[in-house]
């Protein structure tokens, strides 16, 4: 049986649109651990509100709008910069993924991963 999800106006789906950050560094990929989970989502990529213009797909597991950009490190040390949302962040290989992300990541993102890392 699939899962419903709630019909959201146009403005409320931009309200909750996300930007998602795939930042990919000597073969791991930056996560971050929110500090209040949403549902199931605990570890995720760094993320901010989508800006006008951008687009996205809805995420599985929340059903906000998502907007995955490819990203690589030119420079400094990830790091918790928002106490009040982050808790952590960590760097994961592939193997590592499923042990912060049990429920899997959008296809193609993990398409990008394997392409890039493995």
């Amino acid at each position: 049986m699939s899962e419903q999800r709630p019909v959201l106006s146009p403005d409320e789906v931009q309200q909750q649109a996300v930007a998602a950050a795939v930042v990919v560094h000597e073969g791991q990929v930056l996560l971050v651990r929110r500090r209040v989970a949403e549902g199931r989502l605990s570890w995720q990529f760094p993320a901010g509100k989508v800006e006008a213009g951008e687009t996205g797909q809805v995420h599985p597991v929340t059903g906000r709008l998502m907007s995955y950009t490819a990203c690589a490190v030119v420079g400094g040390t990830a790091h918790v910069a928002d106490a009040d949302e982050i808790a952590e962040v960590a760097w994961a290989t592939l193997a590592e993924i499923p042990r912060y992300v049990p429920y899997g990541i959008f296809e193609p993102v993990q398409q990008h991963l394997d392409a890039v890392i493995g």
